[in-house]
């Protein structure tokens, strides 16, 4: 697929995504949502990809929400299907991946930006970020996984006053509320970024596949987190990581995983 508002950078088994729509503050619209979700399953497919980064162009937004003018005159039917087929593409897509995702939020990440931040595996923000879900100033609500991801991650009381107030917050409050791991200046993001990921990628691939798939379990009002966990550390015992990360162990040497 030739991607027309995103592209992909790699280095040392690390790729990081970019959305690039400037004069939109990289608002997501059906076309970057579909480049998005081809990305997405291309690198995850990619055994040379270890880690995955996404952020925005320029130091204004990582993504300022959805694009409102391609929406605003649907249907009920028609905005029913646009959260549904936007969670399955994207959102569920992104927080499933077995590569683990890190968001890099340069700036404002609002509605399905702010979104799309949550489902990523973790999120790092610029000083000068802002959050918010303003959903309800549009006299619609989050659809695109907002009034589920976001109580999860900062917890019921403060989900509900900013999804009712449409209010922002800013990178401090987020780190404060556990919404983002770190706050720092806008030039250090994405070398913390990478300095993160870099120690993720020396790491099992497949133990981290089963880790992000044990968590996310947690989460599911229909699966059994504990039981998934036993299920995916037995699982572990049989893989070729396991072997090679325990004889490098007794061996006293660095582990060269397969990835298998």
């Amino acid at each position: 697929m030739d991607y027309e508002n995103i592209y992909i950078e790699e280095e040392n088994n690390i790729a990081t995504i970019t959305i690039n729509r400037p004069k939109k503050l990289n608002a997501l619209n059906k076309r970057t949502i579909d480049e998005l979700h081809m990305a997405f399953k291309e690198l995850d497919e990619d055994n040379e990809t270890k880690a995955i980064i996404i952020t925005g162009t320029g130091e204004k937004a990582f993504v300022a929400g959805a694009d409102i003018s391609e929406f605003a005159h649907f249907s009920v039917e028609e905005a029913w299907q646009l959260a549904a087929e936007g969670q399955k593409l994207l959102f569920n897509l992104v927080e499933n991946l077995s590569t683990p995702v890190v968001a890099a939020i340069n700036g404002f990440a609002l509605g399905g930006g702010l979104e799309l931040a949550m489902a990523c595996h973790f999120r790092i923000a610029s000083e000068n970020a802002k959050m918010g879900l303003p959903e309800v100033s549009l006299g619609v609500i989050p659809g695109y996984g907002g009034t589920q991801r976001l109580p999860q991650l900062i917890g019921k009381g403060r989900a509900m006053e900013m999804i009712m107030t449409a209010g922002m917050i800013d990178a401090d409050k987020a780190l404060t509320y556990g919404l983002v791991n770190y706050a720092v200046p806008q030039e250090e993001l994405l070398p913390l970024c990478h300095k993160i990921v870099s120690r993720i990628s020396n790491n099992s691939s497949v133990a981290i596949k089963y880790a992000i798939n044990a968590v996310n379990a947690g989460f599911k009002y229909d699966v059994n987190g504990y039981a998934a966990e036993i299920d995916a550390f037995g699982t572990c015992f049989g893989t070729n990581d396991f072997k090679e990360g325990t004889s490098a162990f007794l061996e006293k040497r660095k582990a060269d995983f397969p990835g298998s």
